[in-house]
């Protein structure tokens, strides 16, 4: 049993990436992400866990949980509560043709549930900086 290949939904950023490894998209992914400020704080390799915790043999998808400092900071003081949205994932899984799937939450989405024009406009500026590294990917 395997999971799906990440689909195309309203709540993400995509880019599938044909004939291009994982672990190079997981390497073209940080590079990206740094050049637009953020900064991977959590990493989780869902292969790998799923192997270890219930013995089930995946495609490799990695979970990368990014931030960018000034705009978290700004957010957080905006709305101590956002800290529950924090920090934006963005996903790095193979697909069924060789390639890889780079995908990040789309914050406009993430963040539509605080409902304060305040974050709306942080959440399009991280969506803006999300977008370009996903397409710079």
């Amino acid at each position: 049993m395997d999971i799906a290949a990440f689909p195309s939904t309203p709540y993400a950023l995509m880019r599938r990436l044909p004939h291009v490894s994982v672990a190079d998209a997981i390497a073209r992914t940080r590079g990206a992400l740094a050049a637009e400020g953020f900064g991977v704080l959590t990493e989780i390799d869902m292969k790998t866990t799923l192997k270890a915790k219930l013995g089930v043999d995946v495609r490799e998808y990695m979970v990368l949980g990014a931030c960018n400092p000034p705009l978290a900071f700004q957010a957080l003081s905006e709305e101590p509560g956002v800290g529950l949205l924090l920090p934006c994932n963005v996903v790095v899984s193979a697909d069924d043709a060789g390639g890889s799937i780079v995908a990040a939450v789309d914050p406009l989405a993430l963040f539509a549930v605080v409902a304060r024009p305040e974050i709306e406009v942080l959440a399009l500026e991280v969506r803006a900086r999300l977008d370009r590294a996903i397409n710079a990917v």
